[in-house]
């Protein structure tokens, strides 16, 4: 792999971006319907591409996973998106907010991307208002606020708690106009298998039909992937069930660094595992922590009910440890602190793995209506899968995997180390750090595809020769057959286990060892386990049905290999990265009141792997991008 060239500009961090578009080079709008662009991903940041770049003239084939964008996991999103303007005049700006997401990355995000994010944000706001997304308001007609984990300010606008299904909802609105207009062709039910390169370049995609399991190919002359996150790599976690990591996965097989895979994101509000057999977790919005407060029992095994525990036998155990930031602490802090409490043996609810969250003096002091107009939709779904009134008693929750901050490495162009493959929202690394504050994940997304990728893709087209490439091309019968071939094996595996049991192992294999707390006798287990599994996954899995029809057996099964690959280069990088930072917590390196401890020296950098494969066997190769801090000093996180 050659040095990771990040392309920052030169200049005060305030003026890159601005100076970095003048720079750019511009396509005539004449000639941009002389392009084609494909976008893998049809959530958040691929709609809000998708619907911009069509906008300004560019042909547009986008694909999803799903039968409608409506389905994608954005919509989990609810709590709200960060923008700093600064209507509560409490103190923010657009430095605060660049400086709030680097200090909760733990500094180790890179400053230009970050100040940039902070920099559009407030653009965002305007454009999904003009879009029509119905924004929380106050009284006087104003747009309304509110606080989330990781900053002392109002800066996160909503819509009650139903945020990212609304954002969704403008973005494909947005998006739907440009299908109307010719300027979208939307593929629904395609699943990404492959990248297609010609002479180095991202040239197109090979997929599979899940109605029908035809192979297809498309060609273009750059390609989108906005496919999320990988979470779902631990079986359970508050990502939808189809989330998955191939269409990145396919990429990084086929050159694309994949950085930072360990900075997994534990959410510390989420309602508890209640079975072996459960299929996934259940996000409760991080703005529910704006009025409940979180606690446990002064006393170890106390089994009263809540209501029977007064305030003095109990332990508000965040306002307690970080009196500044108190029930809004940041998400990796708040989710250890929940397991420390639970490890101590005060944890609630029949398996000891929960803690409150207590509504009482926020009803008291509102009123329940007043709280049911902030949160009503989510009170409703908590009782609705539990059978509890959160009015009444107060929520269980516990941390559950949430978002990943790896992903596939990008410049400052959003570009990945493949010319021509660009990388947004999720799908890339870039933005957070090794811990994402909340309400910013929505804030990526849109600003990846409404300002950045506008911008950064047209300077690509206008300055690199694009040969004409048809899907007849041998690169891509190439694909189709590689892709087919694969396929064919999968389904020839007719073992005794099922491909969700092997799922399941490879979750708790990673929960137990590549989870909230991770240490080198842990890693390397969990490396030599995740090999085993992948040799039971090859010799004893069983996939039924055929390629030709839809088959949701053959699409479980090429996911949860890739999966199985990538399980073990989470804990490979996790086992390298010898200290503790945001959401990668190694016990050998913590402070004396158990708080991450960093090593600036060795580890202030970006890990970008680069897949080989030597003899059959799995292999990767470590080149880092160091980080340069020279507008916010690198100093240890205190939330205290």
């Amino acid at each position: 792999m050659a040095k990771l060239d990040a392309k920052i500009p030169t200049g005060p961090i305030e003026d890159k971006w601005d100076n970095h578009k003048f720079d750019s080079k511009l396509v005539n709008p004449a000639n941009k319907r002389k392009f084609d662009v494909i976008v893998v991903g049809t959530g958040l940041a691929g709609a809000s591409a998708a619907a911009s770049l069509a906008e300004l003239g560019y042909n547009v084939k986008a694909f999803c996973i799903h039968d409608s964008p409506r389905r994608a996991h954005s919509i989990a999103a609810q709590g709200g998106i960060n923008s700093a303007k600064n209507y509560q005049n409490d103190g923010d700006s657009i430095y605060r907010l660049f400086y709030d997401t680097v200090k909760g990355g733990d500094f180790r995000a890179r400053e230009a991307n970050v100040y940039r994010l902070a920099q559009v944000s407030t653009a965002i706001i305007d454009h999904c208002v003009a879009l029509g997304v119905p924004f929380a308001r106050e009284y006087g007609g104003l747009l309304a606020n509110r606080s989330f984990g990781g900053a002392q300010v109002s800066r996160t606008f909503y819509a009650r708690g139903q945020t990212g299904q609304q954002l969704l909802i403008g973005a494909y609105s947005a998006m739907n106009r440009q299908i109307a207009a010719g300027k979208v062709k939307l593929f629904e039910r395609r699943e990404m298998l492959d990248l297609v390169t010609v002479k180095g370049q991202a040239r197109g995609i090979t997929c599979r039909n899940l109605v029908n399991g035809e192979i297809e190919s498309y060609s273009a002359h750059a390609v989108i992937v906005a496919t999320g996150g990988y979470g779902n790599v631990f079986y359970l976690s508050t990502n939808a069930k189809n989330s998955n990591v191939t269409a990145s996965w396919r990429c990084h097989k086929k050159g694309a660094a994949f950085a930072n895979p360990c900075y997994t994101q534990i959410h510390p509000t989420c309602i508890p595992v209640a079975g072996d057999y459960q299929s996934k977790l259940t996000l409760m919005s991080e703005s529910l922590r704006n009025d409940g407060r979180v606690w446990v029992p002064k006393a170890v095994g106390d089994k009263r009910l809540p209501q029977e525990i007064p305030d003095a036998e109990r332990d508000y155990y965040l306002e307690r440890v970080y009196p500044s930031f108190g029930n809004l602490a940041p998400r990796d802090v708040s989710s250890r602190q929940a397991k420390y409490r639970t490890d101590e043996g005060r944890g609630v609810g029949q398996t000891g793995l929960s803690v409150y969250l207590d509504f009482r003096d926020a009803i008291k002091r509102l009123g329940q209506n007043a709280i049911s107009e902030k949160y009503g939709n989510l009170f409703q779904m908590y009782e609705k899968i539990t059978g509890e009134n959160p009015y009444q008693r107060p929520m269980r929750i516990y941390p559950a995997v949430h978002y990943t901050m790896g992903g596939l490495w990008v410049d400052y162009n959003l570009m990945s180390t493949i010319p021509g493959l660009h990388v947004l929202g999720e799908a890339n690394f870039s933005d957070h750090g090794a811990n994402r504050l909340g309400a910013s994940a929505l804030m990526q997304g849109l600003a990846d595809g409404y300002f950045v990728i506008p911008y950064t893709l047209g300077n690509y087209l206008a300055s690199t020769p694009l040969a004409a490439v048809t899907t007849d091309s041998e690169e891509f019968k190439e694909s189709r057959n590689a892709v087919s071939t694969r396929l064919n094996d999968l389904l020839k595996m007719k073992g005794t286990r099922t491909v969700d049991d092997i799922h399941r192992d490879l979750g708790k294999i990673m929960w137990e060892k590549v989870g909230m707390s991770r240490n080198e006798k842990g890693l390397k287990e969990a490396i030599t386990e995740i090999q085993k599994l992948r040799e039971t996954f090859a010799h004893d899995v069983r996939v039924s049905g055929e390629n030709n029809y839809k088959n949701e057996q053959l699409e479980k099964a090429g996911r949860v290999s890739d999966f199985l690959e990538l399980g073990e280069l989470m804990a490979k990088d996790a086992l390298t990265r010898e200290e503790s930072c945001g959401g990668h917590f190694r016990d050998e390196y913590q402070t004396a009141d158990g708080e991450a401890l960093r090593n600036d020296d060795k580890f202030c950098n970006v890990s970008a792997w680069e897949y080989s494969e030597q003899g059959g066997k799995l292999s990767w190769n470590l080149e880092t991008e160091p980080l340069e801090f020279d507008n916010v000093h690198l100093a240890t996180r205190s939330y205290k």
